[in-house]
């Protein structure tokens, strides 16, 4: 009995060990396996590198250069060959005034020398000369432009009598360098539908007349920027009753000439009759304004509004 019972467990016993060597040849298998389809691990990511912006520079601009005008002419001109600009003077290369109600500067001018050549026109010759002196005055003369090398002023004289032409203000170019230039910070303002006369200074208006006489329709007073040419005390003229003349640069838009003269000369005077468009173009006024006026120094500027 002990034979057959030995016989018959070893068999057994065998099958139980191939049974678990081939479970754990399947579990090594399956780990195999396993470890063989495992996901892959994921691969570093690379350094995210963010670019700094280089700022791009600002250009700096070119200063604009400041305008100098018209080129500086520094020729010889001799003023013995050119036509005088005086108050008698009728010089049809002078230009009319293309601005009437322009501004001035607040400087005038006197010629150096005996006289400064005048240009119609700084890219051209001179048409006339402005003198130094001359006994009618007329030299002291406003500016109304100003550059480095010219400066553009009111002047005396005429471009043409009205029966020929334009008798307005005229103007002209002189260089700096043959005037000299000196502050002027007063300005005559007189309006004629306001029936006022003012000395405007430094911006402080002092009104010296509120009731005038000025020119008729058929003898107007003219209108726009003008300055004083002269002042004189005329015995002759008995309306002025003594009390000085204010003579302007300006003519008469009507009038070649007038008393006997070959002028027509706007003025400040005073009259008797002093109220409403009754006179030849001048303007009348009372005995405080007119020896008020005539205190301004020569070349003071006038502006005459409608």
């Amino acid at each position: 009995m002990g034979d057959s019972s030995e016989a018959a467990v070893q068999p057994r016993g065998r099958r139980a060990a191939w049974i678990s060597l081939a479970l754990v040849l399947v579990l090594v298998v399956a780990g195999l396996i396993t470890w063989a389809l495992r996901p892959a691990a994921p691969a570093a990511s690379a350094p995210t590198v963010t670019a700094t912006p280089v700022p791009t520079p600002t250009p700096t601009p070119t200063p604009t250069p400041t305008p100098t005008g018209y080129p500086a002419n520094t020729a010889s001109y001799d003023a013995a060959t050119l036509p005088q600009v005086n108050v008698f003077a009728v010089i049809p290369e002078l230009p009319v005034d293309d601005d009437a109600y322009g501004d001035f500067t607040g400087e005038h001018a006197v010629a150096r020398g005996i006289g400064a050549p005048v240009f119609a026109d700084p890219t051209t010759q001179p048409v006339a000369y402005l003198p130094s002196e001359f006994p009618y005055d007329g030299t002291t003369v406003p500016v109304v432009q100003k550059e480095e090398n010219w400066v553009k002023v009111l002047l005396v004289g005429r471009q043409a009598t009205p029966s020929h032409g334009n008798s307005a203000q005229v103007t002209g170019w002189l260089r700096t360098q043959d005037v000299e230039l000196a502050p002027d910070d007063t300005v005559v303002e007189v309006s004629i539908s306001a029936r006022t006369v003012d000395i405007v200074r430094a911006g402080v208006t002092e009104r010296v007349a509120t009731d005038f006489a000025w020119g008729t329709p058929d003898t107007p007073t003219p209108v726009g920027r003008a300055f004083i040419m002269t002042t004189a005390v005329v015995p002759e003229f008995w309306y002025t009753r003594g009390h000085p003349i204010v003579y302007l640069s300006v003519q008469s838009p009507t009038l070649d000439g007038f008393g006997g003269a070959d002028v027509a000369i706007t003025a400040f005077h005073y009259h008797d009759e002093r109220s409403g468009p009754i006179s030849n173009g001048c303007i009348r006024l009372d005995s405080a304004a007119i020896d008020r006026l005539a205190q301004l120094p020569l070349g003071t500027p006038v502006v005459i509004r409608a």
